[in-house]
């Protein structure tokens, strides 16, 4: 008994004396265990949502954070352990704190990198379903995107500058100096690509429409810039207009509304005296005949005023194609003019008569003076 109680007392001091020798290593191995055993549980739900949950319902949002964020989970769990085992060997402080930051550096990079994809892939979710009224956009896609990749880069610059301990304060400054040199000196830039914004946003018009601008210039839209937009005119020239005069002038879009079709309007006068309703049956004749003219809803005329010399009509027309409303008026005008001549229907014309109560001396007509003879000896009488 006694020989079996020393060798276990033995056994038990060369156990204390290698624990003593190598608790470090000990403690790395316990960090190590712990931190497989976090990997596999947290990798083993993520792959269950994944593969059950959200595939299962066909939810593509849960399938990309659920692989998304499996790597910077990971990489986390390994630095964070990785900079626990650096703790336990006796180094000095300044190169613990270098370990400690270059790892935190690469964690922030990791994340960064995380933020920016998912930004990336929201964007295009949402851009998807184009509601109206939305600010995200097929047209400001790109704009976003490059807009959140520079917000997350400047982020993840300013955490790094944290961690290492660099002072921001001159570079703000510098950044706010060249800021305000660069808004002044382009500010019309500037505001042409805020307006180009949110022209893109708000789509008062899109590639294709027929529009008219304020200084009547009338054109299809053939593209949408974030300085400029571009329309081509029925005489085949392509005006290019600066956002900041769209966004803030009157702009008629006549593709929009809730019909591709859009009516138009002809006004015409005829004398006093004319029988209307023989004008409103004529004219609602001649837009029935019109080929390009919608039959459904029909040609109508509407007796509008009593002009100054004439009965004012107006023979409203729907037509399919916007493209072709100086064409149609034309055809209208002329239907009209012959039709009127045909059923005997006067189109005046404006006329004004003047009557002059008094005028100035000076401008009434002088009586004639005497004829007086050339030679002086020439008698009449003779």
């Amino acid at each position: 008994m006694q020989t079996n109680d020393s060798l276990w007392q033995s056994a038990t001091q060369f156990i204390n004396h290698l624990i003593e020798q190598n608790s470090v290593w000990i403690d790395v191995g316990i960090i190590v265990i712990a931190a497989l055993a976090v990997l596999l549980v947290i990798n083993l739900i993520l792959s269950y949502l994944c593969t059950h949950r959200f595939s299962a319902t066909n939810t593509p949002t849960g399938n990309f954070v659920t692989r998304a964020i499996r790597y910077p989970i990971n990489i986390s769990i390994v630095l964070f352990s990785l900079g626990n085992i650096f703790n336990l060997f006796a180094l000095s402080a300044d190169k613990v704190t270098l370990i400690h930051d270059l790892f935190r550096s690469i964690d922030i990079v990791v994340w960064g990198q995380f933020f920016f994809r998912s930004a990336k892939f929201y964007l295009k979710r949402f851009s998807a379903f184009d509601t109206e009224g939305s600010f995200i956009k097929p047209q400001t896609l790109p704009l976003l995107e490059n807009a959140s990749a520079v917000v997350i880069v400047l982020f993840t610059g300013y955490l790094l500058f944290i961690t290492w301990d660099i002072d921001m304060t001159a570079w703000l400054a510098s950044a706010g100096i060249i800021g305000i040199a660069v808004g002044f000196a382009a500010k019309d830039t500037v505001a042409n690509l805020l307006s180009g914004v949110f022209i893109l946003a708000d789509s008062p018009y899109k590639i294709g429409d027929y529009i008219v601008l304020d200084s009547g210039e009338r054109g299809k839209v053939t593209n949408i810039g974030l300085r400029s937009t571009r329309i081509l005119t029925r005489d085949d020239l392509e005006i290019n207009i600066p956002n900041s005069i769209i966004a803030n002038g009157k702009i008629i879009n006549e593709s929009a509304g809730r019909d591709i079709r859009s009516r138009v309007r002809v006004p015409v006068g005829v004398a006093y005296g004319t029988d209307i309703d023989k004008v409103r049956d004529v004219l609602v004749e001649v837009g029935n005949q019109e080929p390009e003219a919608c039959k459904d809803p029909a040609p109508r005329a509407r007796f509008r005023q009593f002009g100054a010399s004439s009965l004012d009509f107006e023979l409203l027309v729907w037509i399919d194609n916007p493209e072709f409303r100086g064409r149609i008026i034309d055809n209208l005008n002329c239907a009209i003019y012959k039709s009127f001549h045909q059923h005997g229907i006067e189109i005046p014309f404006s006329q004004h008569d003047i009557y002059i109560k008094s005028l100035p001396q000076e401008l009434l007509p002088q009586p004639a003076e005497p004829v007086k003879a050339v030679n002086p000896d020439f008698n009449a009488e003779k």
